[in-house]
């Protein structure tokens, strides 16, 4: 076998596909053919061509296969001829065509370095993969100067610093011939352990993590916005003034020196990376010339929280009752925009009961005086008594408090942790539960930080959008428009409320009720301003960031020569995204293919959905778009079962060009417990768990919190209860014929009785399964909002 970088080599021993290049390219040529290259090396006093030899390979041409050029070459070979003296002589005759087919086969490089923005005390791998006509060999670069250790395909940060931000190049050498890899920028952002730590950002997926401040400043001052955002690839930024672009204001900070009164106004930062685009938060930029003005503006302070700390739950896929989709989509759509605004946020997808009040546990472990906890639950839910019950997946059919969680509960738990400000968001139906007489006792301190928001007012129900795809639920759909705004938590929620009051298919069906003791003029978008905690609560902070670091990047390299590259990404924070690609292979190989196999059984993972060419095949509709194309994907959902270090089984398989049958390589592969699985989540539940419910019933018509300065409002265009309706977009029965564990035709009046039609007995003796569940379809809302949306409710 030749080696075209060896030019000590005999032309005899070219590989016969070089050689049928090279010959058909100097039989074709006219003035620069192998006549001419006879005549340059008949001049060549090394070798022998004689007018009888030209003659010889002449009649060559009238062979069926014959070559004149082969002839010749044959000839000076058997005299000796080398490579590089037959590179002298087609560089004498100009020949271009022929020199390039003794090219040595260009350096290929197969992955490029991405440029990438990360957290300081992350990990961090550079990669770039080539192949070439034998072996390669890698060496990093920062700028100019080598960096140290550095031979391999991947350069690892093990953690990243900010003296590592820089831009990177990789040489690859084949030879004597080497190619540069594209350079890659690292970007390396200082933020505070505490302001959360989340794992890298998907690709495409930008978020932000450093948000720019309002400011007061003086005429003459230094104007310093930063905005600051992770990603891969790098993100891109633009800062606005007033909602125009600002020229040449591209970079991550934002400067202006000698400021004047035409600079004041309100600034944000777009920031994009791929399709994906985001913003940051909208601030204030106030120039005065004025001292005394701004001194005594800056001794009214700015309310701050000590961290943000957010639990999202979505159940969707319930056992015993019916299916909802929303809740998905509304829970990863929130999750992002939080991280936004620096909460840390735990987003956990189909929880039974002992999951939800372990991951409940949890969350109030990351809470100590002064931080903002908001918790937002989307799935099946019942409000009696005042009280708010959430539904697990496993609760049977009827549930009971007893097989819920009760949202007071988590309340009275976290106002004992001193909260700057407590959330909570409900999507979720608020109608009386028949079966469920209990009535719990929770008596809440008077505090004047408390903001509950309601999807749906007292005993109505709450409904998603649903089309051919996945979309938001009502109140998510108007809730993600306004949640980035710079506003007291009340009068965001009372913008959605407007809007959602706005909303044809649910006027008079959904309106969102807010109950707040909030007194001081508290937002989501408040500064972190670290305070001290125990060591307790910093080591449960440390867990919290670890249980959300996505596993490394691998290269399982195969002994048959074959590598697979194998990256994971984060859908919730108990479902991950395997996907594997094949970087190296040998040209014998037809087809290689590498499939995930043996997992371990408490993921009950349908092996009919792993291995795919298209993320929506395993069941991710979320992430498409946003990851690498041509690879296998494997989506693994609740993490949060899994009792043992998640290890798999990587199955080659390939097929040879000399070979009939697959030929198949196994290597294991054990990347811990990944995300929340870190978490423990199904240890059992300790029997004086928080969400327990007690003895004291609070009135229907009393907010959580008794506090003097509690506010209660309602937004609504009619009754928000059932009732016949003649809205042209919905169509929501009553009666509700089809009802799951419904009982002939039902209807809730006015003063909150219940009257059944047609029924053998009185509904209290044999009452129906709580919630009813209805579904509406919508068919008339092609024109006005999205294609056939459908509307189901959403208890």
């Amino acid at each position: 076998m030749s080696d075209l970088n060896d030019n000590s080599l005999n032309i005899n021993f070219l590989k016969e596909s070089v050689l049928k290049r090279l010959c058909e390219s100097l039989d074709k040529a006219n003035n620069k053919g192998w006549r001419k290259l006879g005549e340059i090396v008949k001049s060549d006093k090394r070798f022998k061509v004689s007018l009888d030899d030209m003659d010889m390979c002449s009649l060559k041409a009238l062979e069926v296969d014959g070559s004149p050029s082969r002839s010749l070459l044959k000839l000076i070979g058997d005299q000796g001829c080398l490579v590089g003296e037959l590179v002298e002589f087609l560089q004498i005759m100009g020949h271009t065509d022929a020199l390039q087919c003794l090219k040595p086969p260009g350096i290929q490089i197969l992955v490029q370095p991405q440029s990438v923005a990360v957290i300081a005390g992350h990990n961090l791998r550079l990669s770039c993969y080539a192949v070439g006509a034998s072996h390669v060999q890698f060496k990093w670069f920062k700028k100019t100067e080598e960096v140290h250790n550095s031979s391999s395909p991947d350069l690892v940060f093990s953690p990243v610093r900010l003296k590592d931000a820089g831009f990177y190049i990789c040489r690859v050498n084949c030879g004597n011939a080497y190619e540069f890899s594209h350079w890659a920028q690292v970007d390396v952002l200082d933020v505070p352990p505490r302001y959360g730590l989340v794992s890298l950002a998907s690709e495409g997926r930008p978020r932000v993590l450093i948000q720019p401040q309002p400011q007061r400043l003086l005429v003459g001052d230094l104007l310093y916005l930063e905005c600051g955002a992770i990603g891969r690839p790098l993100p891109q930024y633009q800062w606005y003034r007033n909602g125009v672009p600002i020229k040449k204001a591209t970079k991550r900070k934002y400067t202006v020196k000698n400021l004047l009164p035409e600079h004041q106004g309100r600034y944000r930062c777009e920031i994009f990376c791929s399709n994906e685009r985001t913003w940051s938060n909208e601030v204030d930029v106030v120039v005065i010339d004025d001292f005394l003005t701004i001194y005594r503006d800056y001794s009214l302070e700015k309310p701050y929280a000590t961290d943000k700390v957010a639990l999202l739950i979505g159940n969707l896929t319930y056992r015993n009752h019916p299916q909802l989709k929303a809740p998905m989509v509304d829970v990863y759509d929130l999750t992002n925009l939080l991280r936004q605004l620096n909460f840390k946020v735990v987003s956990l997808l189909d929880l039974t009961e002992s999951e939800m009040r372990n991951a409940v546990e949890e969350f109030l472990s990351l809470l100590h005086k002064g931080v903002y906890g908001l918790l937002y639950y989307a799935g099946h839910g019942y409000e009696n008594f005042g009280n708010s019950f959430m539904v697990p997946v496993d609760a049977p059919n009827p549930y009971r408090s007893g097989n819920c969680l009760c949202v007071q509960s988590i309340l009275k738990l976290m106002q004992e942790k001193e909260t700057g400000l407590n959330v909570f968001l409900l999507d979720m139906c608020r109608t009386r539960n028949l079966h469920d007489d209990a009535t719990p006792n929770v008596v809440l301190k008077v505090t004047a930080n408390i903001v509950f928001g309601y999807a749906t007012c007292q005993d109505a129900e709450a409904f998603e959008l649903s089309s051919s795809g996945f979309t938001n639920g009502v109140f998510v759909k108007f809730l993600k428009e306004r949640l980035l705004e710079d506003e007291k938590i009340t009068v965001l929620l009372d913008r959605v409320a407007e809007d959602m009051g706005q909303f044809d298919p649910t006027k008079g069906k959904q309106a969102l009720e807010i109950r707040s003791s909030l007194s001081e003029r508290r937002s989501l978008t408040d500064p972190i301003r670290p305070g001290d905690c125990s060591d307790a609560a910093e080591a449960h902070n440390l867990l919290w960031s670890k249980a959300h670091e996505l596993p490394e990047s691998k290269i399982l390299d195969f002994e048959c020569g074959v590598q697979i590259k194998m990256d994971f990404a984060a859908e919730f924070s108990n479902v991950l995204v395997i996907y594997t690609s094949i970087v190296k292979k040998s040209e014998e190989m037809l087809s290689c293919q590498a499939h995930i196999t043996n997992l371990p059984l408490d993921l009950d993972v349908d092996p009919k959905l792993m291995n795919k060419e298209t993320l929506e095949e395993t069941g991710s509709f979320l992430l498409s778009g946003s990851l690498p194309q041509h690879c296998l994907y494997t989506r693994l959902s609740s993490l949060q079962k899994l009792k043992e270090e998640l290890a798999f089984t990587v199955c080659l398989q390939v097929l040879f060009n000399s070979l009939d049958d697959l030929v198949q390589w196994n290597m294991d592969v054990n990347i811990g417990k990944p995300l929340t699985a870190k978490l423990d989540l199904n240890r059992p539940t300790r029997k004086n768990s928080c969400q327990l419910t007690c003895p004291m019933p609070h009135s229907p018509s009393t907010s959580p919190s008794h506090s003097p300065a509690s506010d209660r409002r309602f937004h609504s265009q009619g009754p928000c209860f059932p009732q016949q309706h003649t809205n042209p977009y919905l169509n929501v029965c009553e009666p509700l014929h089809g009802a799951v564990g419904g009982y002939g035709d039902f209807r809730m009046y006015v003063d909150h009785t219940y009257q059944y039609e047609n029924m053998p007995c009185s509904p209290f003796l044999n009452p129906p399964s709580i919630p009813i569940e209805t579904t509406d379809d919508i068919d008339d809302m092609q024109n006005e909002f999205m294609n056939s949306l459908q509307l189901y409710n959403h208890p």
